[in-house]
Order: structure tokens, then sequence, then C-alpha cells
């Protein structure tokens, strides 16, 4: 059986990195985006990743941002993967790829199953598709602890990769587990006592039900 991965996304203190490695979570997602509460600079990403080093898998986290903002992230956090969470095309994601020589995963908004054939526009372009959440318009793309309705997904036939995010916590990960069967789970809101404040514990829970699941 093969086990779900987990990316504990917009980690932003070393508490919460140290408590994301301890849950033995794959990835650690870094949120350079500026309007975000979970936001982080080049530079505090960079003091993360010296911490992390080898231990956890770091992905940086991108909306709409331009060739400059991402060469900066890539360096500063020696980043393993790209997550666009924006408007990006599948030619963006391609040249993305291609240019910095990393993985390229792209969210897609869920709220029908037009939205899950989306997925396929990507299969030359991005190495994982993210299915999320769909967020008001004015709001931010994601972190908002939205969910839709996973049943959706089993229109998905694509040939990439995919993962889900968008309202999992550690009380319903395990039943999005077994409805979906998501090869990978990635929570943010879904471990904080506040926006942009991560809750060790609820991130140790997190990863002790994805494990159970």
């Amino acid at each position: 059986m093969t086990t779900t991965r987990i990316k504990i996304c917009g980690i932003s203190s070393a508490d919460a990195l140290e408590a994301a490695i301890a849950a033995h979570a794959d990835y650690a997602g870094f949120v350079f985006y500026p309007p975000s509460p979970r936001a982080v600079t080049p530079r505090e990403a960079a003091l993360l990743a010296e911490r992390a080093g080898s231990r956890i898998a770091r992905v940086g986290l991108f909306v709409d941002a331009g060739d400059a903002d991402i060469a900066d992230a890539v360096t500063a956090a020696r980043l393993d993967v790209l997550q666009l969470h924006g408007d990006e095309t599948p030619e963006r994601a391609a040249a993305l790829k291609a240019r910095f020589g990393l993985p390229v995963w792209k969210a897609i908004p869920v709220t029908s199953t037009g939205d899950v054939d989306r997925a396929s526009r990507y299969r030359d372009a991005a190495d994982l598709i993210l299915f999320d959440a769909k967020t008001p318009k004015g709001t931010l793309p994601g972190g908002m602890g939205l969910r839709f309705d996973w049943s959706l997904l089993s229109a998905y036939k694509g040939p990439l990769a995919w993962g889900l995010a968008g309202g999992i916590n550690p009380d319903n990960v395990a039943a999005a587990i077994a409805e979906t069967g998501a090869p990978l789970v990635d929570v943010s809101s879904g471990v904080e006592g506040a926006p942009g404040e991560k809750d060790t514990g609820k991130i140790a829970a997190f990863a002790r039900a994805v494990r159970s699941a």
C-alpha cells in the first residue's frame, strides 16, 4: 500500500518547520506571496532552508510571480519544487520548468467536473496537479480553510500525479484519503491556531491521521 505524502504549507517559523520534520512530513511549503499572512521573504526562507538542511523537501508557492522573484526564492530557499497558485497558463508552467529545472506543481481551483477536466491542459507542462477549493473573488487564492466536493475527483483520469488541498485538517483528512485515494495531501490553515500561526500539535495530529488512513 502506498503511503500518502504530506505537505505542510505556509511554514514561516522554526517551530513550525521542526514540527513538520518531526511529523515526517514530506514537504515544507514556503509562501512567496506578500498578501498572505503566511508569506516569507527570500531571506526568511533562506534561514529556514538552512535549518532544514536535507531533512525535508522545500516547495515554493507563487501566485503569478515574475521570473526575477522566483529566481530569488529558488536561490535563497534552495527550492526543490515550484508550486503555481495563480492563473499561470500551461505555457507559463512549461517555461518555468525549463528555466529553473525544477518540478512544477499547478494548483487547480475546483467547483465542478469541468475544473477537474482542466488539469489535462497541463499534461506536458506540470509534474503534479493540486486540486484545491476555489476561493471567493477578491480573497486569497488559498489557505482559507475552504473545501470542495471531493466526489468530483472521481472524474479525473489524467496522466499527471495529483494532490488534494483545501479544507483538510486532522479531523477529516483520513476521510478525504478514503474517499479520493489522494496520493498527496497539502494542508495549511487546517493546522493553524490563527491565520499564519501554525499549531505544532495540529501538525503532529494531521500526520498521525494521514499515516493511519
